[in-house]
């Protein structure tokens, strides 16, 4: 291949196309910018012009609560008109719904959350809520149903029986599963996880947590995760660890994607605009299974950014695009990382394709291992005083050259 030849293939690698998989959530590019410290930036953005603009840049599906949808309390009209012209707009720009959510947490009546508000009446109101948008994520082809519970927690540790809460939520999900399967419906749920903010306390606030979660409920199959980069990060996790873990147990049923800064609010960033070596990680991963490979992740690239306060309307379409082209920038960058020789040279000193090897040899008991006096007695430790480093600096090293674009 020339080098003009290569310059137009590179090029190309970084157009959005449906092949990859983008999407958005309505509520990302449709916010007006408003905040608890001040009012809406930018005019409200009709789902249909969504649609429209997402599918020039390349996007290839939209996202949605209910009510980014059609209006809380709108009547059955209503809401019927609004779920035709979206679908109207779809069909027409060849787009599909992968995901929906609901919205359990903006009305008053979710101030203390929906699935566990000491209140009954709400949990049953809540439930049929989510039924009702079932049906709805059922009729538009979506595979994945997300559920975050922004209002699912608490500020003061006297006020709710957490127990009785995780029991209320275990319930909620055992039946919207229950109905999915009597209905026949293709769709999984995916928790989305956060510490805080809304609430000064979330329940499931970390992948770990709701893969704990998971196991209790009566069709855990059903259950995955939907981690947010921001959602962890803002705990001072490593989300692609939290990615890989979710990998690990089959459970990443969807992933949002963003950046953040630090542990402090959730900023969702551009993806890529936060933490930019952890994005490098989190793209191969999701591209290559890992460092060594493995089953890969082949689901939607779900972007959950908000175009920052201070951009008019052309400011969000290009805040969108950015997101898009942030990924393809660092999955060029990451297949450029695998194919350099210096790379697996470096991988090979740092054992890392070692550590698949299984400890045990086929068949080993406890009892071989306790008289293998190679693995303890005669094993040298101290031969690794000084000696026999890992070179872990001089593979990450590589890695950041190649993010950089230096080799």
């Amino acid at each position: 291949m020339s080098v003009l030849e290569s310059s137009v293939s590179a090029v190309d690698d970084l157009i959005p196309r449906p092949a990859d998989k983008f999407s958005f959530g309505l509520w990302t590019v449709g916010w007006t910018g408003n905040d608890p410290f001040g009012v809406a930036t930018r005019p409200a953005l009709d789902a249909v012009e969504a649609v429209e603009r997402l599918a020039e840049l390349g996007a290839y599906g939209l996202t949605f609560h209910d009510d980014d949808l059609f209006a809380f309390g709108s009547s059955e009209a209503e809401r019927r008109r609004a779920i035709d012209r979206l679908t109207a707009a779809l069909r027409a720009h060849g787009m599909v719904v992968p995901m929906v959510t609901t919205n359990l947490f903006t009305q008053p009546v979710f101030k203390d959350g929906g699935f566990t508000s000491n209140d009954r009446t709400v949990r049953r109101f809540a439930l049929r809520k989510v039924l009702r948008n079932i049906d709805l994520a059922a009729e538009l082809g979506a595979q994945t149903f997300v559920l975050w519970g922004g209002r699912e927690g608490s500020e003061y540790d006297s006020a709710k029986d957490v127990r009785a809460a995780l029991a209320r939520y275990g319930e909620a999900l055992d039946l919207l599963c229950q109905y999915a399967i009597d209905q026949g419906l293709p769709l999984r749920f995916a928790i989305e996880p956060k510490p805080n903010e809304p609430r000064g306390d979330i329940l499931l606030p970390t992948v770990g947590h709701a893969l704990a979660f998971i196991d209790t409920l009566a069709h855990p199959e059903l259950v995955g995760v939907n981690p947010e980069t921001g959602h962890e990060q803002m705990s001072g996790l490593n989300f692609m660890h939290g990615i890989s873990q979710a990998l690990y147990s089959d459970k990443l049923f969807h992933i949002d994607l963003n950046g953040q800064r630090g542990i402090k609010f959730d900023q969702d960033l551009v993806f890529g605009h936060g933490d930019l070596a952890n994005a490098f990680a989190l793209v191969d991963l999701l591209e290559h299974g890992g460092p060594t490979g493995g089953p890969a992740y082949s689901g939607p690239r779900h972007f959950d950014f908000k175009p920052s306060r201070t951009e008019d309307i052309d400011g969000v379409w290009e805040s969108a695009a950015a997101n898009m082209r942030m990924y393809l920038l660092l999955r060029a960058r990451a297949a450029t990382f695998r194919s350099d020789p210096a790379v697996a040279e470096a991988m090979a000193q740092a054992k890392v394709a070692e550590l698949k090897t299984p400890t045990l040899d086929p068949g080993e008991t406890y009892a071989d291992l306790l008289a293998d006096r190679s693995a303890y007695e005669d094993f040298d430790a101290d031969s690794y005083f000084g000696a026999k480093g890992f070179g872990f600096v001089k593979l990450n090293q590589l890695a950041i050259e190649h993010l950089l674009g230096a080799r």
